[in-house]
């Protein structure tokens, strides 16, 4: 594959607009998408590539056009709803959850709903409590959805094609602020299997596993802890949901300690299920201490900057708590 250097959001609208040159069901539906190009600006020049017919601009009503959505790919088409920031799926909740995750099933599997809804999420933009929120524990909680969360340029465009592809409806949380990241991405289609977690960086001290941003602050810490002498592996989560543990457990058993990064606060948050998975799983007797995990604050995300800032783990937390899960076991 011929690769060169991207941006995260070009990444996701090269996607979109390669599923649409070679598939005429594709097409994306949401708010200012059209010749504003997108709140974030990732649908850049797709209605000026392919029209208003499949670049479709909507009235400012979340459940109408995730239900839409619904009804276009119960009838063969493959919609890929933006939602302009991830919390406004609160408005489409009875769409999402009782409509699109279920169908298949209630049905006898006679129809399925091959729905992308790509939604913005996280904080770090000066946003404030109603359009910062992680919410991935909620869609991953639903049976019939599937959840992927890229942290990368490469994978945002991989996770997203295998998603479109994908019979069953998908949700794709895109952080905000990795849409200005750049990595190397192939020209050519292509799809990073949904399922999978990803070894970033192999180590012998412990494992960091971790989830959308914070994998890029999870690298950055490892930096920082090799000059303390402090090997760390990392895993990419990638796909919440469906989750396969097999890559995480190996790693967990090679290192025996694990400290489980995420951005939504800690209560009844992902990372509680993969450490649960853990404990339950065949390698808990190779763990050298408990499993740790660092969080988000129990709190709405704050407009200051500051505030905002502490109410999320940094680089420099991730240090300090992989620095005490080593050297104090």
């Amino acid at each position: 594959m011929t690769s060169r250097i991207i941006t995260y959001a070009e990444a996701i609208r090269e996607a979109i607009g390669q599923a649409m040159e070679s598939d005429p069901n594709v097409f994306m539906l949401g708010e200012d998408i059209g010749i504003y190009g997108g709140a974030f600006g990732v649908s850049g020049d797709l209605f000026h590539r392919f029209g208003p017919e499949r670049i479709r601009d909507t009235p400012i009503s979340e459940l109408g056009i995730v239900g839409a959505a619904v009804g276009a790919a119960l009838v063969g088409m493959k919609p890929i709803v933006e939602i302009q920031f991830s919390d406004f799926t609160a408005q489409a909740m009875d769409q999402i959850v009782n409509q699109a995750a279920k169908i298949h099933f209630m049905i006898g599997g006679q129809l399925s709903v091959p729905m992308v809804l790509r939604a913005p999420s996280g904080s770090g933009t000066g946003a404030a409590a109603q359009h910062s929120q992680s919410l991935e524990a909620w869609f991953a909680h639903i049976p019939g959805l599937k959840v992927v969360m890229p942290s990368n340029a490469r994978d945002a465009k991989g996770l997203l094609l295998a998603a479109i592809a994908d019979p069953n409806p998908v949700i794709v949380l895109e952080h905000k602020l990795l849409y200005k990241t750049s990595g190397e991405v192939p020209e050519e289609m292509y799809m990073t299997p949904i399922g999978v977690p990803d070894l970033v960086q192999d180590g012998t001290d412990l494992v960091i596993v971790a989830t959308g941003v914070m994998v890029s602050r999870s690298i950055e810490a490892a930096h920082q802890l090799k000059e303390r002498g402090i090997s760390a592996s990392i895993i990419d989560v990638r796909t919440l949901s469906p989750l396969d543990m097999t890559l995480i457990n190996q790693v967990v058993s090679a290192t025996g300690r694990v400290l489980l990064v995420q951005e939504a606060p800690k209560h009844v948050g992902y990372m509680a299920e993969i450490a649960a998975r853990i404990a339950e799983g065949p390698n808990w007797k190779q763990l050298k201490a408990p499993i740790k995990r660092l969080c988000g604050l129990e709190i709405p995300i704050p407009y200051a900057p500051q505030l905002e800032q502490a109410a999320v783990p940094q680089v420099a937390d991730i240090v300090k708590h992989a620095t005490q899960l080593v050297k104090e076991n």
